[in-house]
Order: C-alpha cells, then sequence, then structure tokens
C-alpha cells in the first residue's frame, strides 16, 4: 500500500526564485492494494477570484447540456497532418455534429480549423466551439533550438521571446492551445526527452518554465495572437527509471518536493492555463489515474482551477499499469483521479455514461470536469469569436516572416556552446581552405530536431549552405560524407518507419573513411559535422549508448590521424559521452538541433561573427556508467577527493567521479576572471539580505558574454544537503579589457529546504557562497545565518 501522503506544496516566488512552503492538509490520497484510489472529502481551493460574466455564462450553457453532450466536452480527438500516437480518432465529423467533441489534436492551417469550427457551430446542437491543439515546442513555423539548447543561452528574454513567437505564428495558422512548455528536470540523458526540457537544474527550469509560460499567452488570452500554455508532463516524467521512456518513477518525497515539483508549480504560478498528466507511475499509482498528484496536491494545495488532459492515450495506458480491467474501470479511475480531459482514447466518450447509470461517479463529477473545459474557452474569447484563430490573410503575414527568421538565428547563436577550443583554432578564417566532413554537413532536416512542429524542413539552413552564406566566397570546400550517421540496421529502419528520411550511403564505411581522409589531407583545417538524427532523441527515443552512433568516431580518428586541425560540431539533443572526442579534437562546438536557421547560426559562430557564450544546463558524462551524474548532489559519508589509491570511497575503479563537462560549462573566444565573492555581511538575519559582490573581467581579445553563476552550500543541516545549489546568476556584456561589478542579493528564503521533519525552513548555521562560471570553477566565500535574537549554530 502506498504510504500516505500529508504533505503539501506551496511555491513562493520570491527575489527572482521559485521556492516552497509546506502546510499541512486535510486526508489525502491512498493506493489500496487493488491498485484503486480511495479518498476522503475535501474542499477544493480556488486562488483566483472567479469572474461573475463567465460563471453566468457556462451556468446558462450547462443547464441547456444533456449529460451525453457534457461527456463529448470531455474528448480531445486527433485529426489532420500527424499523429503522434498509435491510435487515430474515428467518425470525427459525426461526432462533432453531435456535440461529442470538446477539442481537436493535430489539425492546424486556417482552413483546415475553420473547416472543422464551422462544422461545430452551424452543425451542433449549441454551437460550442472547438479547442485546438498541438505540440509546438521549439516553434511552430519558424523552429528555434530545442529546449534543452534554448536553455543553454542561460537567456530568459530570448527564450521567452521564442515563445511569443512560437504563439503568433501558432495562433495564426488555427491554433489556441500548445502543449508546452515541458518542465520535467531530468538528469539521465539516456532519456530522448531531455532535449525538450531545461536539463537538470531546479532553480533554472522554474525560470525558464515561466519565461515559456509568459510568451506563449501573454497578458492577455483573448488576443488572437496567444495561445493557452499546457505545463507538462505532470509529475516527475523525467526521472522515469534506467532512461527509458514511459518506465516507472520512483523516489522520496523530500526529492519530489525540493527538485522535481518546483517547475510544475512556478509555471502555474506564472500563469499557465492548463496541464498535461504524464505517463509513468507516482509511487505505484499512474499519474493519469493518482488522485493525490491531480486533486489532492494540483488543485486542493496548490490552487490550481485550469484544465488537465491527458497525454495521447494514457486513460487507457490505465489498464496495462494495472489500475483496472478495462476501459471501464480505468474511465472511472482517471475520472476520480480528477482528469477533465481524455486525450484521443475516447475512454470518458464510450464509457462515461454507463458509469453514471451505475452511480459509479456522479454527473456532478462530469460537471465539474466539463466546466473546466467550457472555462478554457470562453477565456480564449472562443464564444465571442469562435474564428478567431482561423484568419489566412495572418497566417501569410505571420509565418516564418523575416523577423521571426532573424530571430531565431541570433536565438540559436546564443544557444550554441564552445566546449573546447585548444591554441584558438576557432574562430575561423573566411579565407579557409576546410574539409568538410561528416553525415550532417548537408543535412536540413536535423537541424529542426524532433518535435518540430509545423516546420518546414526544406525551409532549414544546413551547415554547408551557412558556412557559404557566412564565409562568401573566399571560402574553399572539399565535402565528404565520412560515415553513415548510424550504422544499426534495425535502428535504421525504427527511424525511417517513423518520419526519419535517414539516407543511406551504399558505399563501406571503410571508402567513405578514405574519400574524407583524402579531403582533409587537402584542406588547412578540418569541419567535422556529427552527431545524431533528429528522430534520436526525443519521445520514445532513448539511447542506452550515448557516444557518437555508428562509425562517426572511427571517422574522427582517421581525420585527426591526418595532422590537420579538427574542429567537431555537434549536433544532439542530449548530453554525450564524447571522452575521446575532448581529448583528441582541437575545438567542439556544441550546436544542439539549431532549428530553421540553424546553419547560418553555426556559421555566425565558427566564423566569428557571434562569440559563444552559452552554458551547458545539462551535465556531460566521460561514460555512461556515471549516469545519472548531475552537479548538485549529496557528498556521502565516504566522499572522494581524487587520490589516486583511496580505495573506501564514493568511487570507480575505471573512470574518476567527474564529469566530462560541469553543469553551467561554456567557453567563450576571449577570457574572463572572476574575482572572490565579497559579501556585505558575513552574518545574515533572518527577514534581511546580504549583497554577493564579484569583479569580473574580460582579459582577453574579443567582446564577449558571460554567465556569473552564484551556488550556495548549506554545510550541516538536519539532513543532508547538496554540495551547491544555483540561487541566481546574470549574463553580463564585457568590451575587450572592460570590468563590471556583479551584485547578487541573497536572502534567508534562498536558504531554505525540508528539514528533518520535512517542515520548509532555513536552519541557522554556516554557510558557503560560491561564484564563478561553471558549477565547478567557482571562488567562495563563507557567512553564518542567524538564529533570531541568538548567535548562529544548528544541531
Amino acid at each position: 500500500m502506498m504510504r500516505k501522503l500529508t504533505f503539501a506544496l506551496t511555491l513562493l516566488i520570491c527575489g527572482g526564485c521559485t521556492q516552497m512552503n509546506p502546510q499541512k492538509t486535510p486526508e489525502t490520497a491512498v493506493a489500496t492494494g487493488t491498485g484503486q484510489t480511495q479518498t476522503t472529502a475535501t474542499t477544493p481551493i480556488n486562488n483566483r477570484p472567479q469572474d461573475p460574466k463567465m460563471k453566468k455564462f457556462i451556468d446558462d450553457l450547462m443547464a441547456k447540456m444533456t449529460l451525453e453532450e457534457k461527456i463529448g466536452q470531455l474528448n480531445l480527438v486527433s485529426v489532420g497532418f500527424t499523429v503522434t500516437g498509435p491510435v487515430v480518432s474515428e467518425n470525427v465529423d459525426e461526432n462533432i455534429t453531435k456535440g461529442l467533441v470538446g477539442g481537436v489534436f493535430n489539425t492546424f492551417t486556417p482552413i483546415a480549423v475553420r473547416k472543422l469550427q464551422e462544422k461545430a457551430i452551424t452543425q451542433s446542437r449549441l454551437k460550442i466551439p472547438l479547442l485546438f491543439g498541438y505540440d509546438v515546442i521549439h516553434g511552430h513555423r519558424t523552429i528555434f533550438p530545442m529546449p534543452i539548447g534554448l536553455a543553454a543561452s542561460w537567456d530568459l528574454a530570448a527564450i521567452e521571446r521564442s515563445a511569443r513567437i512560437a504563439g503568433d505564428e501558432a495562433s495564426a495558422d488555427g491554433l489556441n492551445w500548445v502543449f508546452s512548455p515541458m518542465v520535467d528536470i531530468a538528469r539521465d540523458p539516456r532519456w530522448g526527452r531531455i532535449a525538450e526540457g531545461s536539463g537538470e537544474d531546479t532553480w533554472l527550469g522554474s525560470q525558464i518554465g515561466m519565461a515559456m509560460v509568459r510568451g506563449y499567452q501573454g497578458n492577455d488570452l483573448t488576443a488572437a495572437n496567444t495561445v493557452m500554455a499546457c505545463v507538462k508532463h505532470f509529475a516527475l516524467y523525467g526521472a522515469a527509471e534506467a532512461g527509458r521512456d514511459y518506465n516507472t518513477t520512483d523516489m522520496s518525497e523530500r526529492r519530489m518536493m525540493e527538485e522535481y515539483l518546483p517547475p510544475y508549480k512556478a509555471a502555474l504560478d506564472a500563469g499557465a492555463a492548463s496541464v498535461m498528466s504524464s505517463f509513468n507511475d507516482i509511487n505505484g499509482v499512474a499519474a493519469t489515474g493518482n488522485r493525490w498528484l491531480m486533486t489532492e496536491l494540483l488543485r486542493n494545495q496548490w490552487g490550481f482551477d485550469g484544465l488537465v488532459v491527458t497525454d495521447y492515450t494514457a486513460i487507457n495506458e490505465l489498464i496495462p499499469h494495472g489500475l483496472g480491467k478495462n476501459e471501464y474501470e480505468v474511465a472511472k479511475v482517471a475520472l476520480d483521479a480528477g482528469i477533465d480531459m481524455d486525450m484521443v482514447g475516447e475512454v470518458f466518450l464510450k464509457h462515461l455514461g454507463q458509469l453514471v447509470k451505475d452511480k459509479k461517479v456522479t454527473e456532478e463529477q462530469i460537471n465539474v470536469a466539463c466546466r473546466r473545459i467550457l472555462e478554457a474557452k470562453y477565456k480564449l474569447g472562443l464564444f465571442e469569436d469562435p474564428y478567431r484563430y482561423a484568419n489566412e490573410q495572418r497566417a501569410k503575414e505571420t509565418l516564418l516572416k523575416k523577423e521571426y527568421r532573424e530571430a531565431a538565428r541570433d536565438i540559436a547563436r546564443r544557444t550554441m556552446v564552445l566546449l573546447k577550443n585548444q591554441n584558438q583554432t576557432l574562430p575561423l578564417k573566411k579565407t579557409a581552405s576546410i574539409a568538410l566532413v561528416g553525415p550532417l554537413v548537408k543535412s536540413q532536416i536535423d537541424q529542426l530536431g524532433n518535435w518540430n512542429g509545423a516546420g518546414d524542413w526544406k525551409q532549414a539552413i544546413s551547415v554547408e549552405q551557412g558556412i557559404r552564406n557566412v564565409a562568401g566566397p573566399g571560402v574553399k570546400i572539399t565535402y565528404a560524407k565520412g560515415a553513415n550517421i548510424a550504422d544499426d540496421t534495425l535502428m535504421l529502419r525504427r527511424l525511417n518507419a517513423h518520419g526519419g528520411n535517414i539516407e543511406i550511403d551504399k558505399r563501406s564505411a571503410e571508402a567513405m573513411i578514405r574519400e574524407a581522409v583524402q579531403a582533409a589531407r587537402k584542406a588547412e583545417v578540418v569541419v567535422a559535422v556529427v552527431g545524431e538524427s533528429q528522430g534520436m532523441t526525443g519521445e520514445a527515443s532513448s539511447r542506452a549508448d550515448i557516444t557518437l552512433p555508428g562509425r562517426q568516431l572511427d571517422l574522427l580518428k582517421a581525420l585527426k590521424a591526418t595532422g590537420k586541425p579538427l574542429v567537431v560540431v555537434l549536433m544532439n539533443g542530449r548530453p554525450l559521452a564524447l571522452k575521446w572526442e575532448n581529448d583528441n579534437a582541437d575545438a567542439i562546438l556544441e550546436t544542439w538541433f539549431a532549428g530553421t536557421e540553424g546553419g547560418n547560426a553555426i556559421a555566425d559562430v565558427l566564423f566569428g561573427n557571434y562569440n559563444p557564450a552559452g552554458k551547458i544546463t545539462a551535465t556531460f558524462p566521460q561514460s555512461v556508467g556515471q549516469v545519472p551524474i548531475y552537479y548538485n548532489a549529496k557528498a556521502t559519508g565516504r566522499p572522494y577527493g581524487g587520490q589516486q589509491l583511496d580505495k573506501y570511497k564514493s568511487r570507480y575503479l575505471d573512470v574518476s567521479n567527474d564529469p566530462l563537462y560541469p553543469f553551467g560549462f561554456g567557453l567563450s573566444y576571449t577570457k574572463f576572471s572572476i574575482s572572490a565573492p565579497t559579501l556585505s555581511t558575513a552574518n545574515l538575519q533572518p527577514g534581511g539580505n546580504m549583497t554577493v559582490s564579484v569583479q569580473v573581467q574580460n582579459t582577453g581579445n574579443y567582446d564577449g558574454e558571460e554567465v556569473v553563476q552564484l551556488y550556495v552550500q548549506d554545510l550541516v543541516g538536519t539532513v543532508s544537503r547538496p554540495v551547491k545549489e544555483l540561487k541566481n546568476f546574470k549574463k553580463i556584456f564585457l568590451k575587450k579589457g572592460e570590468t563590471q561589478t556583479v551584485t547578487f542579493t541573497l536572502t534567508e528564503n534562498d536558504l531554505k529546504f525540508y528539514d528533518i521533519n520535512m517542515k520548509y525552513v532555513a536552519e541557522p548555521g554556516d554557510f558557503l557562497v560560491y561564484v564563478g562560471s561553471n558549477s565547478r570553477d567557482v571562488k567562495s566565500a563563507p557567512f553564518t545565518l542567524t538564529a533570531s535574537g541568538t548567535a548562529a549554530g544548528k544541531p
């Protein structure tokens, strides 16, 4: 039996950071031995005052609705150009005219949307408009870098702008609902969906989630150029065991509360109007059937009053999860849990009517879910004008317009991370003779990455084209493919079966490598564009081996043997294990999947038109055997200090504990020095604040940006604390030789955590504050949090 959970989470956004505050709550959900959920009654909390005009409108509408029509609003069907799962909805036209569809998934363009919306408005009895949702993850028509790349920019304004543009394009293309942001914390790069999120850090992930919600929703959901955001996947999806998609999740209350739940709450506090349930189970109960998660926590404790939709066929999947023998049983489980809308599975549509007749669920439960969906439509202005998102002229003026492509190029440059640059190999000269080698050199489709929405890969700029565009006629390029993206025939078949578009060169690997070596010998420098195809990351794309796939490493080794400077340009959606590459390449540039303007942006960085300033937000391991590896771990009772022969420590025999690249790491073409932090006081008082100042100087030969990062360590607590925790950052631009003072403010709230009694407090005692260019390369200063009216001290 799942242990009763009695904690509550209330997150406070203060001082630019997301924090939690506990409170005792009423009786919460308890799983029984059969996997069903039993609960006691609780009173929902509504944090937002009800709009009386909206309430009256929906009261009047629901008074006219039959039970069948109310259930119909709970039905989200899949129609159109792309399908993200194994089921396509049937009898859609007929069900729309009967009022049995609440929303449509996977349909866009003003013409297609208007056709279905007209059917609902002109042929259904009550003329209730439809929602139109889509997976707009990192752009709609204009595609931006994958979210893990966007996070690497450490530029919240740029991230918000990317979401604003995506929302503008999506709404111009008929959509009013986007299934983003994904705020799942992920610390296992084997998990393909790490590409969709912000990485491993709770605080940074919270800031990015809020920025994306603001970008999508703007200040007015009824505006024709905004869309409803959907926070996903609720909850803990990024902690899937073994890095395998859809797998089980299990963790302690403390880790859940402190590390994984805050970004969801932060995004909701930013105003996100909907939430999507996750596929995984939590403490043995699948999220979509988990009343503690969906009602006790989300509704009663956090006060969320918006729409909750399942992920694709998640109610049907409660059967293999073991929460019911058939769809009839799991329909009850999901409704009881607090789910409002059934994506694609049509389990609610088929079975809720009978469940009411059998007195297994009540009509009032259906009323609650129906009301939330109708409220979402009201807030989007659909009852006022159901066609506001179906304007062909606006679509022509908005989609992929020049201004948005320029923004995509600028934002993509900000996401790129210089991982190595030995002997100032980069930037390249525009008159260089380049051997341009690798399976991704000419690829346009892979620039878009996975979950590329309505993006047209034919509009994307390849690396080769970008280099020609930026370097101009003076550059001399010799191209060789060098290797296929992969040689595993089963993997290739799997990828191509789902839109991989991977073309395999029929020559032997040896012949392709020989051709690449010949090209290298004729050139001054080798630029090898290697990595993953866009289908190797994202949903259902977990990888057990996160080194370069196929014979790409063999290609790099042969190129290295020529003695020519070797620049490795990476395209990928996850941290990779790159030990040989780091030890042997002269320069490594991480470009992720950079989007529609990716090739131009990559070339801007390679030739020095833009000085890279990105920093990774997920640790790169030396070896997959180190996974999960993340910067804010606990020290353990036998921490390893790096001594080679020190046996009885938490360590490996065959590799050091160190990451290949630590969280927050990224180089520049210039160099920065950051002083040791200076504190305004050595004793932080409860309710007071303390400033932390450093001097940052650009000591190199280029103007550039640096991300100055602040971390805190609580040295002694009633429970063990992480070795470091990110609490703030500032991204600054410095001209060559310029110095700037960077100041942060720390308060007691920045030091709070869940103590031994699961109370959210800041315990008096000793701390270290660290400031530096990444989580490893920092300088520290001690301070003390004093007890109220007494000297500092912890038990």
